[in-house]
C-alpha cells in the first residue's frame, strides 16, 4: 500500500503564510498526478491544485496567485505554499497521489489519500 502523510497545517492570521507537505511512502514505482484538496465544515471536498509528472499545474480560481504547488520526485514529496491566506481558506487539506506500485512481484495502479491536516485562518 502507498501511504501519504501530510504536515504543516496550523493556525495562522489572515494575510499569513503556511507551507503544507505530503510525503508518499511504500513500494512506489512512479507517481503520476498529485493534488491537494480541501474540505470545509458543511461543504464538499474540493480540488485546490494539481501537478502532473511533467510539472504541469492547475489551480482552483480562488487560490490562483496565492498558492503554489510543487513536487520533489526524488523524495516522493509534494508541497503547497500558501500566502495571503484568508478565513475562507480554513479547511482540512488532503493530499492525493496516483501512480504505479509493486506488490508481490506484480504492478498495480494506486490512488491514495492522506489523513488530512487542519488549516485555520483566523485573527
Amino acid at each position: 500500500q502507498v501511504r501519504l502523510v501530510e504536515s504543516g497545517g496550523g493556525l495562522v492570521q489572515p494575510g499569513g503564510s503556511l507551507t503544507l507537505s505530503c510525503a508518499a511512502s511504500g513500494s512506489i514505482i512512479t507517481i503520476t498526478d498529485m493534488g491537494w484538496y480541501r474540505q470545509a465544515p458543511g461543504r464538499q471536498r474540493e480540488l485546490v491544485a494539481i501537478i502532473t509528472s511533467g510539472d504541469n499545474t492547475q489551480y482552483e480560481d480562488s487560490v490562483k496567485g496565492r498558492f503554489t504547488i510543487s513536487r520533489d520526485n526524488a523524495k516522493n514529496t509534494m508541497y503547497l505554499q500558501m500566502v495571503s491566506l484568508k478565513p475562507e481558506d480554513t479547511a482540512v487539506y488532503y493530499c492525493n497521489a496516483q501512480g504505479l506500485q509493486k506488490n508481490g512481484g506484480l504492478i498495480y495502479t494506486f490512488d491514495s489519500w492522506g489523513q488530512g491536516t487542519q488549516v485555520t485562518v483566523s485573527s
